[in-house]
C-alpha cells in the first residue's frame, strides 16, 4: 500500500470521526424514541443485507441510504449521521480485510452524511420541515441537495482512494466506476421522502411499507448494474475489435510498403535489363577493340592508354551489373552450402581496417563484437552474402563518427537463421527508414550512390530471405537478415554465368577450325570475327537466327557462337535447331543481358560456354583453343582407327 493512499485513508477516517463526535455532541438525545430504534434495527438488519457490488472496484453499495435519508427527515441530521456511521462500522467489519479500510469506510460515510446535512441546512433550513410541511418546490430542492451532496462527497472520496491505488486519474476512476451510483442515491432519497410522509400520516408502523420500496430500489440497483456490466463487456469487446483492426491495418500497411518496395525494384530491374543490353554491347566493342590494338602496338604510351580503356570498360561492366542486381530475374542457380559462422568471421576480418584502423586514426573508438557460434548453414552465394554484410558494417561505421559499439551476430530460430548488424550510431528518422532500400537513395551526399542496400534487398530476396531495419534517431540502427536454414528453403534461385575452363591461348597447327558467329549487332560481329581470325579460326558471320540456320545447313561447322537477344529467332531457339541437326557441334552463347541467363535453357540447348558482354579477348581465345583441341583429338582418333 502506497504512503499517499494510506495517508489519505487515515485522514478521511479522522475527519469522519470528528464529524461523528460533533454530531453526537449536538444531538438532542431526548428526541430519540422507539420509532428511531425501529428504523435503526431495520437499517442494520435489512438495509445492510441488500448489497450491490460496484463494478471494477472491490466495494459494495447497500440500501441503507434510504433509511439514512428517512432518519434525516424525521429526526434531523445528527441522528442520521450517527446511524450511518454505526451501519458503516458493522458493514465494513464484515467485508473489509484491514482495520485501516474499516476506519476509512466509517470516515467516508461520516463525511458524506455530514456534508449532506449541513449543505441541506445551509440552502433550505431545517431538514425536518420537508417531511412535516406540504410537498412544495422547497421540499424537492432539499431532496436534491441532500442526495447530490451525499453522492458527490462519497464518490469523490472513494474514487480518490482507488485512483491512488491504481495510479490513475481521479476523474477517470470516478467516471468509470462511480458515476452510475448517482441514480441509486437519488432513488434512495425519493423513497425516503415518500416513506417520511407515510409515517407522518399513518404512524411508525408504516415503516413496514418501506420494505417493498427498498426491494424495488435494490432491484433497480441490480438491473442497472447488469446493464452497466453488459455495456462494459460490449465496450471491452469493441476495444478488442479496434485493437485487432489496428493490428490488421498495421499488417496491411507493412504489406503495402513491402509490395511498394518490390514494385520499385521490379521497375528499376526492368529498366536496367533493357539498358544493360545496349551498354554491354557498347562496352564489349570498346574492350575487345582495345585488346586487339594492344597486340598491334609496342608503344608504351599507346599501350598504357589502351589498358586504361580496357580497365574502364571492365569497371563499366561492373556498374551495369550492380544496376541489374536491383531486381534480377534469373530462373535457376546452383547455390552452395554456406557456413554462417565462417561468413561472419570473414566479414569481421575484411572490415577490420575500417572499424579499427581508420577509426583509431580518426581518434574514435568502435567496440566491435562478433558472435559466430550459431552452427547454422544456408544455401546461397557466399560472395554475395559477404558483400551484403560488409556493406552494412561500413554503413554502421559511417553512422558512428564519434565512436560506439558495433555488433555482428547470428542465431537459429524456427528453422531460420537471424543475422544481425547492430550499431549505436546516429540512427534514422522514420522518413529515412522508410526509403532506406530505395534505389539511388542515400544520406551520404556525393560520397554515396544509394545502391548498396537496394542491391542487398534484391540479393536477400533471391536467397529466399528477408531483410528488415529498426532504427531510432540518436539510438542507433539494427539490420536483421533472415535466411532459411539448409533443407528449409523454398528458393527462387538464379543462374550464374560461367565460361569454359581457362587455358593458355596458344596457336595450334592443323586443319582450320570453322566457326559460325551470330549477332544482330554489326560491331560485335566484326569484333568477334577479328579476334577469332587472329587465332586462326575460319569465321562465317550471320546477322540473325534465320540467316545463321541457313548458313549452317549449307556448310560444315565445328562450333556456333551466338548472341541470345535477337529479333524473330533468339539464340536459344537457334542452338536447339542446330543441335538437332548436328549433335557434335560445339555451342557457345554471348549475352548482353549480363547474368540474366537460365541454366535450364543452357542445358536444354546443350550449351557448353556462356559469356557475358563485355567479354575479354582471352575468353574468346580460350573457347577457340578448346574447340580446336577437340577437333584435333577427334581427327587423331580417326587416323589411328584407319591405320589399324
Amino acid at each position: 500500500m502506497s504512503r499517499a493512499r494510506a495517508g489519505f485513508m487515515a485522514l478521511t477516517g479522522v475527519v469522519g470521526t470528528f464529524a461523528c463526535l460533533f454530531s453526537a455532541w449536538e444531538l438532542h438525545w431526548h428526541q430519540l424514541d422507539l420509532s428511531y430504534a425501529a428504523i435503526a434495527l431495520v437499517t442494520l438488519g435489512v438495509g445492510a443485507r441488500a448489497i450491490v457490488k460496484i463494478p471494477r472496484v472491490k466495494g459494495e453499495v447497500t440500501a441503507t441510504d434510504t433509511f439514512v435519508f428517512l432518519t434525516m427527515l424525521l429526526y434531523d441530521g445528527e441522528a442520521a449521521i450517527l446511524l450511518a456511521v454505526v451501519e458503516a462500522l458493522f458493514s465494513s467489519m464484515r467485508i473489509a480485510k484491514t482495520r485501516l479500510t474499516v476506519f476509512f469506510n466509517v470516515g467516508l460515510i461520516g463525511c458524506s452524511t455530514f456534508a449532506a446535512v449541513w449543505v441541506g441546512r445551509a440552502l433550505f433550513g431545517q431538514i425536518t420541515d420537508a417531511a412535516a410541511g406540504e410537498f412544495k418546490a422547497r421540499s424537492i430542492g432539499l431532496l436534491c441537495a441532500l442526495a447530490l451532496t451525499h453522492y458527490a462527497t462519497n464518490s469523490v472520496l472513494a474514487a480518490t482512494r482507488e485512483a491512488l491505488r491504481d495510479s490513475k486519474s481521479v476523474w477517470r476512476t470516478w467516471r468509470e466506476s462511480y458515476l452510475w451510483i448517482s441514480t441509486t442515491t437519488v432513488a434512495s432519497a425519493a423513497a425516503a421522502t415518500i416513506a417520511a410522509r407515510l409515517i407522518s400520516a399513518t404512524g411508525i408502523y408504516s415503516v413496514i411499507l418501506i420494505l417493498p420500496i427498498v426491494a424495488v430500489v435494490v432491484f433497480a440497483y441490480k438491473t442497472y448494474l447488469k446493464n452497466v456490466e453488459a455495456a462494459a463487456a460490449q465496450a471491452e469487446q469493441a476495444r478488442m475489435y479496434v485493437k485487432e483492426l489496428s493490428r490488421y491495418v498495421e499488417e496491411q500497411e507493412r504489406i503495402r510498403v513491402q509490395f511498394s518496395q518490390v514494385e520499385k525494384l521490379s521497375a528499376v530491374g526492368s529498366l536496367a535489363s533493357g539498358v544493360a543490353h545496349d551498354f554491354n554491347n557498347c562496352l564489349a566493342v570498346i574492350r575487345g577493340r582495345a585488346e586487339l590494338m594492344l597486340k598491334c602496338t609496342a608503344d608504351p604510351k599507346m599501350r598504357r592508354g589502351l589498358e586504361l580503356i580496357v580497365q574502364s570498360a571492365h569497371d563499366g561492366a561492373k556498374t551495369v551489373k550492380r544496376i541489374q542486381d536491383f531486381a534480377r530475374q534469373r530462373q535457376d542457380r546452383d547455390f552452395e552450402t554456406v557456413s554462417v559462422d565462417q561468413l561472419l568471421f570473414d566479414v569481421s576480418e575484411i572490415t577490420r581496417p575500417r572499424w579499427k584502423d581508420e577509426a583509431e586514426a580518426a581518434g574514435t573508438q568502435i567496440d566491435f563484437a562478433v558472435s559466430n557460434r550459431s552452427g547454422a548453414h544456408v544455401l546461397g552465394d557466399a560472395s554475395e552474402l559477404r558483400d551484403i554484410l560488409v556493406n552494412m558494417i561500413f554503413n554502421a561505421v559511417d553512422a558512428m563518427s564519434g565512436g560506439g559499439r558495433l555488433t555482428l551476430s547470428a542465431a537459429q530460430r524456427d528453422e531460420k537463421v537471424f543475422v544481425t548488424v547492430e550499431d549505436t550510431g546516429c540512427g534514422m528518422s522514420p522518413e529515412v527508414r522508410a526509403r532506406v532500400f530505395d534505389p539511388f537513395f542515400t544520406t551520404k551526399g556525393v560520397r554515396g550512390m544509394g545502391l548498396g542496400l537496394s542491391v542487398s534487398y534484391g540479393v536477400i530476396r533471391r536467397h529466399g530471405g528477408t531483410i528488415k531495419v529498426e532504427s531510432e534517431v540518436g539510438r542507433g540502427s539494427t539490420f536483421r537478415v533472415v535466411l532459411p536454414l539448409v533443407g528449409c528453403a523454398v528458393l527462387s534461385p538464379d543462374g550464374e554465368a560461367q565460361a569454359g575452363a581457362p587455358g593458355a591461348p596458344t596457336q595450334q597447327k592443323g586443319r582450320t577450325t570453322k566457326m559460325l558467329v551470330v549477332d544482330d549487332e554489326e560491331p560485335v560481329r566484326e569484333l568477334l570475327c577479328d579476334i577469332l581470325e587472329d587465332e586462326g579460326v575460319e569465321v562465317t558471320l550471320a546477322a540473325s537466327g534465320a540467316e545463321a540456320l541457313a548458313r549452317f545447313e549449307q556448310g560444315k561447322f565445328d562450333a556456333v557462337l551466338t548472341d541470345i537477344g535477337m529479333p524473330e529467332m533468339n539464340g536459344w531457339e537457334l542452338l536447339r535447331r542446330v543441335s538437332e541437326r548436328d549433335e557434335q557441334v560445339a555451342l557457345a552463347v554471348i549475352t548482353g543481358w549480363g547474368e540474366l541467363v537460365s541454366t535450364h535453357e543452357e542445358k536444354a540447348a546443350r550449351v557448353e560456354w556462356v559469356l557475358t558482354k563485355p567479354f575479354s579477348m582471352s575468353q574468346i581465345c580460350e573457347i577457340a583453343q578448346e574447340i580446336t583441341n577437340r577437333k584435333q583429338s577427334r581427327e587423331g582418333d580417326r587416323r589411328v582407327t584407319l591405320v589399324a
